[in-house]
């Protein structure tokens, strides 16, 4: 069915973990019909030629990152700089609101609605002042943004407490200060930067519809605070996204890892343990040598993606895979270094859990392919992510938690043992999974909620 070209702006974050679920969804709203204006700066650019090639409809709007004075000259993606970068991006990209709105008035037919990613909330004030509904993306779920309007509504009562209780929530999560959102912790009254973010968290609030990358029978609970918070139902799940998800979700050649799939072609069925911390993070010396132990002593087949090291890091005390390692497990474990097709791999009868750092993207590709996962949450919105399977839906073991903790090997090898063979866990895993394919079915939760969103845009005109 077409929208006779119904205009919509999207507006990513540029970072891996959020560009790819609103490409994503933007590709959904290109299968429906609606003309789309990507924006953009001009290194970001490249990340759009697998949806560009699928969909040569697709305009781009670039412009100069205008930068921050925190930044190193050329940096435009929070890959170059960490997460710890992120603030001063979504700063430098702020700048943008004057050339955007000079932009809109400039064009015959405008966007009638802007889909961002929920980062940028400044974005919803833009929106506002060219007079078009924001739709705010939010590529984490439903108990992390929850979590964090809770705490900025109470900012005084929590500010000095060292253990959070969230009573206003369903099921009053607890967790330790270091635990919370980042951008809770870290903000700082009166420093400008903060202002923009945590002003754009409350921008969001007033967005015209939120969009999670989530599902009922996972958020449930925490999709209906919102709707109660919100004082309205346009709160729509639509996940997992990358069960409907668009081109260039297939990275690099299958081939080039041909020989991990003759490998695990041989194991057993849901024997295999996949061990990878996502594209941001690596372990220290000390905590790959115990990570490398633990593996040893699980007694567990598994695959360890590890990045490779340059001068610098290895210098700076990450770690690599200790010498003798993969002789020692030779036949039992393999090592990748480098890329790994993860989903693939995820998707492999013989793989049966998946320990992960608990991102939200790396969450939902364990849901989709029906893994246990067992968690090391490390930063961002991990413990939250961490609370929410574990705590709440039983469904997942932590093996240790902290950026910088040193799991005990023998204990987490024990850990790692038992996960792999709990039978309920892997029971619990495959109704997960039923339920994330039942969702984006018709009938489905997640495919009622996303032809909502596509009516409410069909019916806005210029």
């Amino acid at each position: 069915m077409s929208q006779n070209g119904v205009h919509i702006l999207i507006f990513p974050l540029p970072a891996q973990g959020h560009i790819l679920p609103l490409l994503d969804f933007t590709h959904l709203l290109l299968l429906h019909g609606f003309k789309i204006t990507i924006l953009g700066t001009p290194k970001n650019v490249p990340i759009l030629d697998p949806l560009i090639s699928t969909h040569p409809s697709v305009k781009t709007l670039v412009f100069p990152f205008p930068g921050h004075l925190s930044l190193p000259a050329g940096t435009e993606n929070i890959k170059d700089v960490g997460n710890a970068g992120g603030p001063a991006i979504v700063v430098g990209l702020s700048k943008l609101r004057g050339p955007i709105v000079e932009w809109f008035k400039a064009q015959s037919n405008p966007p009638v609605a802007i889909v961002y990613d929920f980062i940028l909330g400044w974005t919803q004030d833009l929106a506002q002042e060219v007079g078009v509904p924001g739709f705010v993306f939010y590529t984490s779920g439903a108990l992390l943004i929850s979590i964090i309007i809770d705490i900025w509504k109470n900012f005084e009562a929590y500010k000095d407490l060292d253990l959070v209780e969230l009573n206003g929530l369903p099921k009053s999560p607890r967790f330790v200060r270091e635990h919370l959102p980042p951008v809770c912790l870290k903000f700082k009254e009166d420093d400008p930067t903060w202002e923009i973010i945590r002003n754009g968290f409350i921008a969001n609030t007033r967005s015209f519809g939120s969009i999670f990358n989530t599902f009922e029978a996972l958020e449930s609970d925490y999709l209906g605070f919102l709707k109660k918070e919100l004082g309205h139902e346009r709160v729509y799940s639509i996940g997992p996204i990358n069960l409907v998800g668009g081109p260039g979700r297939i990275g690099k050649s299958y081939e080039a890892n041909e020989k991990v799939f003759t490998w695990l072609d041989e194991c057993p069925k849901e024997s295999v343990l996949y061990v990878a911390f996502g594209s941001q993070k690596l372990l220290t010396k000390a905590q790959m040598e115990a990570l490398t132990i633990g593996l040893e002593k699980s007694g567990v087949r598994f695959i360890l993606v590890v990045k490779q090291l340059t001068a610098q890091q290895d210098e700076q005390g990450f770690g690599s895979v200790p010498q003798g390692f993969e002789e020692r497990v030779s036949g039992r474990g393999l090592v990748i270094k480098g890329w790994a097709p993860q989903v693939e791999i995820l998707g492999h009868g013989a793989v049966g859990g998946f320990l992960s750092h608990c991102g939200w993207n790396s969450v939902f590709e364990a849901i989709v392919a029906g893994v246990v996962i067992l968690g090391w949450p490390m930063e961002t919105d991990q413990f939250t992510n961490m609370w929410l399977l574990v705590d709440n839906m039983k469904m997942s073991i932590r093996v240790c938690e902290g950026a910088d903790s040193v799991p005990d090997p023998i204990e987490l090898g024990r850990r790692i043992n038992e996960a792999m063979n709990n039978d309920l866990l892997k029971e619990r895993a495959q109704k997960m999974r039923y339920e994330a394919y039942e969702a984006v079915k018709i009938g489905g939760s997640s495919k009622r909620d996303l032809d909502f969103i596509v009516r409410e845009l069909a019916q806005l005109k210029s």
